[in-house]
């Protein structure tokens, strides 16, 4: 088997080809192909917690891409700081959220808060609870977290498509929404590790 370079009769252009058993083999690389599952469902019921938990995602991960992209920005500011400055520039950031977030964020239902929680896992690569740790303190991400348990959401639950199903079928909504346009997926400038 060896490749080699060849033009089709009626084409100008040079393809790559292997030649097997003594015939020609077009090399195409051709673009990405997702599949997705199309959800099914056993019941009216089942169908019905689908589209509220679209609707939920599609509420709250705007806000969890938002999350995300001001990680990013605060990471690639406390490079290089000092702890002193890090906590500084930490606590701006936290009063900017809540400035500008907290409204709206109050009113989300408590699965909703859920979602958020685990998108924003999703968007950063570590739990909430985590994020409140590193950047504020254990202290504080215990005391978040006691809140939030209060509130039915837990801030240590990670993001687990391939293990939660309802984590899988968050990750299928989004990837549909992102394939139709209706959202824009995230890219992550740095990451965590």
């Amino acid at each position: 088997d060896s490749i080699v370079q060849y033009a089709a009769m009626n084409r100008t252009d040079i393809m790559d080809a292997i030649i097997v058993d003594g015939d020609t083999i077009p090399i195409l690389i051709l673009d990405e192909v997702l599949l997705l599952d199309e959800p099914s469902f056993d019941s009216r019921e089942a169908r019905r917690r689908y589209y509220i938990l679209k609707r939920k995602v599609m509420k709250v991960y705007p806000y969890a891409v938002i999350a995300g992209n001001k990680m990013d920005s605060l990471n690639l500011l406390l490079e290089g700081k000092s702890r002193r400055k890090r906590k500084k520039l930490t606590k701006k950031f936290q009063e900017y959220i809540r400035n500008d977030f907290e409204e709206e964020i109050v009113k989300l239902t408590h699965s909703e808060g859920q979602i958020l929680s685990k998108l924003v896992s999703r968007e950063t690569g570590i739990t909430t609870y985590e994020l409140i740790s590193e950047y504020r303190s254990g202290w504080s991400a215990f005391w978040w977290n006691s809140i939030a348990y209060f509130n039915h959401i837990d801030l240590k639950t990670p993001y687990l498509p391939k293990e939660d199903e309802e984590d899988k079928l968050i990750e299928g909504i989004l990837q549909r929404a992102f394939i139709e346009g209706r959202l824009q997926e995230r890219i992550p400038i740095l990451s965590l590790d």
